[in-house]
């Protein structure tokens, strides 16, 4: 993804299984406000998204998750759907943890929104799928759903009934993630959320300016307490 000027941040861990996160302001800030959960891409870390913070709403407390898996320069969450190692489990237990964690810490704030990027937008769709009800809203940036296959823990017919607003941004010419995902999560999203989908030309696999504005005014528009105030940079 582009990589932006990221505001110094602190990571930690709590006990159990509990993940590394860097927020963006300190705990006695943090009371009350909306949060914003980051879930990073394919072999990055809690760093990786934290540069698109100049761009956010500024009401929100962010918190960026380390995926659980140590792989290549950084953290997977699961294995990629290609491999054998693929399993709906792996998804559904990595996701678990992170739903845990968000419990243990949402009592604080006014709302819970998610935000994905790549492998993450699968991350934050799965966590909308197990709880429903549990999000203001969720973005998904240059990612995809995973196909449920029977598992239980994908509550889609209530997600139905109670369609989240969603944003979807990618490139039409994404190298990364194949045709029939890109398939699949486009009917995925159109049955089941209230989507806003966006596309950006010469983007490919990545972030840019135009997308995170078009964010800033989705979660404007959708999440309580978030103020319509232009971004001034």
């Amino acid at each position: 993804m582009t990589n932006f000027s990221a505001p110094v941040g602190s990571s930690t861990s709590a006990s159990g299984t509990a993940p590394v996160v860097v927020w963006s302001n300190t705990e006695e800030k943090r009371s009350g406000t909306p949060l914003l959960v980051l879930l990073h891409g394919h072999m990055a870390n809690e760093e990786d998204l934290m540069g698109i913070l100049e761009f956010l709403p500024d009401e929100f407390t962010v918190a960026s998750v380390r995926a659980p898996v140590a792989q290549g320069p950084g953290f997977t969450w699961f294995p990629l759907m290609q491999d054998a190692a693929y399993s709906v489990d792996k998804v559904t237990s990595a996701v678990q943890e992170v739903i845990d964690w968000v419990d243990s810490i949402k009592e604080g704030h006014s709302s819970v929104t998610l935000l994905g990027f790549s492998m993450g937008m699968a991350v934050a769709s799965s966590m909308l799928r197990a709880r429903p009800n549990d999000y203001a809203a969720v973005v998904g940036l240059s990612g995809f759903v995973v196909p449920a296959e029977g598992n239980e823990f994908f509550r889609d017919e209530e997600l139905e009934k109670n369609r989240v607003p969603f944003f979807w941004g990618r490139d039409q010419e994404d190298p990364v993630i194949s045709a029939d995902r890109i398939e699949f999560t486009h009917a995925w999203l159109n049955r089941h959320t209230k989507l806003t989908k966006v596309l950006y030309a010469g983007m490919y696999h990545s972030i840019n300016a135009q997308e995170l504005g078009h964010v800033r005014e989705f979660l404007q528009i959708c999440v309580p307490g978030v103020s319509r105030t232009p971004l001034s940079r």
